[in-house]
């Protein structure tokens, strides 16, 4: 069998900062989208875009002005319905933009207290009878090998 490898033609792609690119690099990221998804959504491979905002800063900023927008128009919305009487949008904006939080602590106020005497009372009735078989160790020698203890509340 015999293979021949065929020839592909390839031709780099130019990527220059046109205008219609960057207003697609500025659509992009006014949704939202970063990284790989930003250069795939605005027609370019992520190699692209990467080498584009390297070579050329206006590609970078039209990505960063299309956030900023993005966002003021939404936080533009959310004031809007705050100054309106809507409380989830200024907790929203409370939390987000000027870092509330809920509170985290927890008090536990506990005064129930008990007489030491009351807790061996409470201790004594606690203990059951049985056979207790203590092992001497051999250095020992003038020691019982076992007690037979009774132990129970009086």
């Amino acid at each position: 069998m015999h293979f021949m490898f065929k020839s592909i033609p390839f031709a780099p792609r130019k990527v220059e900062a046109t205008e219609a690119r960057l207003q697609a690099i500025y659509d992009a990221a006014a949704l939202g989208l970063k990284g790989d998804s930003l250069a795939l959504a605005a027609g370019m491979l992520p190699s692209e875009f990467r080498q584009l905002c390297e070579l050329d800063p206006v590609a970078e900023m039209a990505m960063l002005k299309g956030r900023a927008d993005s966002e003021m128009e939404a936080s533009s919305h959310l004031r809007n319905a705050a100054r309106a009487g809507d409380a989830k949008a200024a907790l929203a904006i409370l939390q987000h933009a000027h870092g509330w939080t809920a509170r985290q602590e927890i008090s536990v106020d506990i005064t129930n207290r008990i007489s030491i005497t009351q807790a061996l009372q409470q201790a004594q009735e606690r203990v059951i009878d049985g056979l207790i078989t203590e092992q001497q160790p051999e250095y020992l020698e003038h020691a019982p090998a076992t007690k037979h203890i009774s132990t129970a509340a009086q």
